[in-house]
């Protein structure tokens, strides 16, 4: 892209009061940015309003600050990892999103040199809660590994918690192999990470992945971006596997903007005490598909290329770590007296008649030995080694 042609392409999507529904409208009446701007008031009246087409006709503040830092900014790239601005209609846009109602004008991509938006036409979105239980992480890590050894790419929001998790399993599945693992749709400018401490897992996923955003660059984590973020991720997958997530969640969101899409969306069932699983259960009871193992989305998504490593992955039985868990330590009775369950230690001494001491003893050789983790509140649950 021409440094003029990404200027015209700054100053439509930073004009304030141009929404993405009136620049599509524009484009198509007029066609490139360029050309928008050198319209009459009159023809631009007879596309958008008023205030509108006065909005057009004077440079946004700091417009030249943002073409100057973005031009940077692309000049940056190097032979492994590459800096690009996708816009609409250019051949490398995802054609998933031009099936939105409002796909955004510009996508900016970072990552590894060879991969582009439309090789996820196979992908699939993990998300879940930022604070999950240490099963959830667990699963949100096991599945990315099970889904990129399928051959599918994941899609999430770099976010802490089961976001991450996937993004690190995905990675875990790819190893050194040349293959696009997973894509981070992030709600900051790609010019900063978001949250700071995944700045390492934001550079693993630029040698072997994506990471992309709708947002101009220096745009800071906002609340209100997130939601956005969150349509681009449905958007951009197949379909879309919930983790854990409490009712009220931006996970849910991803959910119903998948189900608009008419996608498939799936969901891991939990503890019915569990706050976290109290998201999966209600889009399960309004029809997503529950999910116990890796082969459940296959059946629905299969893959386009053959499995890299599928006999790796215990997530291709017909269970996940429940499973995996119950044959990990057989002959430990305090397990089989924990299940699955947050249980106090209260709980267990009366299951099993022991002492307070002794089973303090016990149950912290089990978390060294992770296969216990100690909750808030006194609790320990039982963690599924997948």
């Amino acid at each position: 892209m021409e440094r003029a042609e990404l200027a015209g392409w700054l100053r439509l999507s930073l004009t304030p009061g141009i929404g993405d529904g009136a620049a599509r409208r524009l484009l198509a009446a007029f066609g490139l940015p360029e050309r928008i701007f050198s319209q009459p008031d009159a023809a631009l009246r007879e596309v958008v309003s008023h205030a509108q087409a006065e909005a057009l006709a004077q440079p946004p503040n700091g417009l030249q600050a943002q073409i100057d830092l973005t031009w940077q900014w692309l000049q940056a790239g190097d032979d492994k990892v590459s800096r690009r601005v996708v816009t609409l209609g250019d051949a490398g846009y995802p054609a998933s999103l031009l099936e939105m109602a409002d796909p955004p004008l510009m996508l900016y991509v970072l990552g590894a040199t060879g991969f582009d938006l439309t090789q996820l036409g196979h992908s699939i979105a993990v998300v879940g809660s930022r604070n999950p239980t240490p099963q959830g992480a667990t699963n949100a890590r096991s599945f990315g590994r099970a889904l990129g050894e399928a051959g599918l790419p994941v899609v999430s929001g770099l976010a802490l918690g089961v976001d991450g998790a996937a993004h690190q399993g995905a990675l875990d599945a790819a190893g050194d192999a040349p293959v696009l693992a997973t894509v981070a749709v992030v709600g900051t400018g790609l010019d900063r990470v978001y949250p700071a401490r995944h700045r390492d897992l934001a550079h693993r996923i630029t040698l072997q992945g994506l990471i992309v955003s709708e947002l101009p660059l220096g745009t800071p984590p906002l609340t209100q971006n997130f939601p956005k973020r969150n349509r681009l991720i449905a958007g951009l997958a197949r379909g879309t596997l919930v983790v854990e997530a409490a009712l009220q969640s931006g996970s849910l969101i991803t959910a119903r903007l998948t189900s608009e899409q008419g996608k498939e969306v799936f969901a891991i069932p939990g503890s019915i005490h569990s706050p976290q699983s109290r998201g999966c259960h209600a889009l399960i009871r309004q029809g997503a598909k529950l999910v116990e193992s890796v082969n459940d989305i296959l059946e629905e998504l299969p893959p386009l290329h053959a499995p890299r490593t599928a006999s790796a992955s215990p997530l291709y039985g017909n269970a996940t770590g429940v499973a995996a868990a119950s044959s990990s330590s057989p002959e430990d009775p305090l397990l089989e007296v924990l299940g699955f369950e947050p249980a106090s230690l209260d709980a267990l001494s009366a299951r099993t008649g022991w002492g307070a001491a002794e089973l303090q003893a016990k149950m912290l050789e089990l978390e060294l030995d992770g296969h216990v983790s100690r909750l808030p509140g006194g609790l320990f649950q039982r963690v599924a080694s997948t």
